[in-house]
Protein backbone atom coordinates (compact mmCIF):
# COMPACT_ATOMS: atom_id res chain seq x y z
CA UNK A 1 0.00 0.00 0.00
CA UNK A 2 1.85 3.58 -1.01
CA UNK A 3 1.46 6.25 1.78
CA UNK A 4 -0.71 9.50 1.16
CA UNK A 5 1.53 12.82 -0.15
CA UNK A 6 2.02 14.35 3.36
CA UNK A 7 3.15 17.58 2.15
CA UNK A 8 6.41 18.88 0.11
CA UNK A 9 9.63 16.89 -0.06
CA UNK A 10 11.83 18.66 2.61
CA UNK A 11 14.77 20.94 1.27
CA UNK A 12 17.67 18.70 0.49
CA UNK A 13 20.73 19.59 3.18
CA UNK A 14 22.67 22.32 1.86
CA UNK A 15 26.17 22.09 0.11
CA UNK A 16 29.35 23.76 1.98
CA UNK A 17 30.10 27.02 0.15
CA UNK A 18 33.46 27.30 2.24
CA UNK A 19 36.64 27.44 -0.63
CA UNK A 20 39.30 24.64 0.23
CA UNK A 21 41.67 25.09 2.44
CA UNK A 22 44.66 27.38 1.61
CA UNK A 23 46.78 24.16 2.33
CA UNK A 24 45.02 21.70 0.17
CA UNK A 25 45.60 24.37 -2.90
CA UNK A 26 49.34 24.74 -1.79
CA UNK A 27 49.87 20.74 -1.59
CA UNK A 28 47.97 20.76 -4.87
CA UNK A 29 50.45 22.95 -6.16
CA UNK A 30 53.45 21.39 -5.04
CA UNK A 31 52.56 17.82 -6.45
CA UNK A 32 51.84 19.51 -9.99
CA UNK A 33 55.45 21.15 -10.03
CA UNK A 34 57.12 17.82 -8.37
CA UNK A 35 55.11 15.89 -11.43
CA UNK A 36 55.89 18.55 -14.17
CA UNK A 37 59.42 18.51 -12.82
CA UNK A 38 60.11 15.00 -12.64
CA UNK A 39 58.82 14.84 -16.75
CA UNK A 40 61.17 17.56 -17.72
CA UNK A 41 64.15 15.65 -16.00
CA UNK A 42 63.32 12.79 -17.68
CA UNK A 43 62.71 14.27 -21.06
CA UNK A 44 65.84 16.28 -21.22
CA UNK A 45 67.70 13.24 -19.68
CA UNK A 46 66.49 10.90 -22.35
CA UNK A 47 66.85 13.28 -25.31
CA UNK A 48 70.05 15.96 -24.96
CA UNK A 49 71.04 16.34 -21.89
CA UNK A 50 73.47 14.04 -19.16
CA UNK A 51 71.04 13.15 -15.63
CA UNK A 52 72.58 16.07 -13.43
CA UNK A 53 72.35 18.93 -16.53
CA UNK A 54 68.65 17.42 -16.77
CA UNK A 55 68.53 17.40 -12.82
CA UNK A 56 69.39 21.26 -12.64
CA UNK A 57 67.27 22.26 -15.52
CA UNK A 58 64.48 19.97 -14.32
CA UNK A 59 64.64 21.97 -10.83
CA UNK A 60 65.48 25.48 -11.87
CA UNK A 61 62.14 24.99 -14.30
CA UNK A 62 59.66 23.62 -11.26
CA UNK A 63 60.91 26.11 -9.04
CA UNK A 64 59.90 29.21 -11.72
CA UNK A 65 56.48 27.45 -12.28
CA UNK A 66 56.30 27.12 -8.71
CA UNK A 67 57.16 30.91 -8.17
CA UNK A 68 55.38 31.64 -11.11
CA UNK A 69 51.73 30.43 -10.01
CA UNK A 70 52.54 31.31 -6.18
CA UNK A 71 52.42 35.43 -7.26
CA UNK A 72 49.88 36.79 -5.32
CA UNK A 73 47.81 39.01 -7.84
CA UNK A 74 49.04 42.54 -6.65
CA UNK A 75 51.99 41.36 -8.67
CA UNK A 76 50.69 39.96 -11.01
CA UNK A 77 48.74 43.66 -12.00
CA UNK A 78 51.51 44.95 -11.99
CA UNK A 79 53.36 43.12 -14.66
CA UNK A 80 50.22 42.77 -16.25
CA UNK A 81 50.17 46.93 -16.61
CA UNK A 82 54.50 46.57 -17.45
CA UNK A 83 53.54 44.51 -20.06
CA UNK A 84 50.48 46.45 -21.14
CA UNK A 85 53.00 49.40 -21.37
CA UNK A 86 55.88 47.55 -23.19
CA UNK A 87 53.64 45.96 -25.59
CA UNK A 88 51.93 49.47 -26.34
CA UNK A 89 55.67 50.79 -27.27
CA UNK A 90 56.46 48.12 -29.41
CA UNK A 91 53.39 48.86 -31.43
CA UNK A 92 54.13 52.34 -31.19
CA UNK A 93 57.44 51.69 -32.74
CA UNK A 94 56.03 48.88 -35.40
CA UNK A 95 53.38 51.72 -36.44
CA UNK A 96 56.26 54.26 -37.44
CA UNK A 97 58.26 51.66 -39.65
CA UNK A 98 54.71 50.67 -41.28
CA UNK A 99 54.03 54.55 -41.93
CA UNK A 100 57.55 54.88 -43.44
CA UNK A 101 57.50 51.52 -45.23
CA UNK A 102 54.51 52.80 -46.34
CA UNK A 103 55.58 56.33 -47.05
CA UNK A 104 58.12 54.41 -49.71
CA UNK A 105 56.32 51.91 -51.10
CA UNK A 106 57.83 49.51 -49.54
Amino acid sequence: MIAPNSGPAPDPAPASAEPPAKSSGLLRRVAATVLIGVLLTGILWYTVFNAVTAALVGAGGSLVILAGASVSDTFEAIFETIANIVLGIFAAIAAFFAAIFSFFDF
